[in-house]
């Protein structure tokens, strides 16, 4: 359906399953990646360790950052990519369980493109990951740099 890559950064085993499924059932879980940590997020989205190959593991066109994170927390991973001259634009969405003002405050305050709060209701959940999917994956325009690096790694 679509072949714009998704980076998912979810530690809560539950959640990822929760979210897999919801992907699944949206048709946007064909080019879905799912890293458990900070460090993991790191590393693939900067393609260092075991992530460094570029053609295996392409960088992502959206990620789907969960805030508690082990190692790195998900405000670091967020500053990190927009610190980055490479990663600065590629579209940010917090998805977590957190509606605390504070959370959103700072993750708005460092560039996060949107904040979502993770609903318990599992169709609603679909809704929203598809709702998500068709703006950022769909009618979104990215911007020119990260739509020439995608053609680049697809030629």
């Amino acid at each position: 359906m679509n072949d714009k890559r998704i980076l998912l950064i979810e530690d809560n085993p539950d959640d990822e399953m929760l979210t897999l499924r919801a992907f699944q059932k949206a048709g946007y879980d064909k080019h879905l990646m799912v890293v458990r940590d900070g460090a993991e997020a790191l590393e693939y989205i900067f393609n260092r360790g075991i992530f460094a190959d570029k053609n295996k593991f392409p960088r992502p066109e959206l990620i789907l950052l969960d805030l508690k994170l082990p190692k790195i927390d998900g405000r670091d991973v967020l500053k990190y990519i927009r610190n980055d001259t490479s990663t600065q634009f590629i579209p940010v969405v917090i998805l977590t369980s957190s509606i605390e003002e504070a959370d959103i405050s700072s993750c708005y305050e460092m560039r996060g493109n949107s904040y979502i709060r993770k609903p318990i209701d599992f169709d609603h959940f679909k809704k929203l990951i598809e709702r998500v999917c068709e703006y950022w994956l769909v009618l979104n325009h990215p911007a020119p740099q990260l739509k020439m690096e995608a053609e680049l790694l697809n030629s």
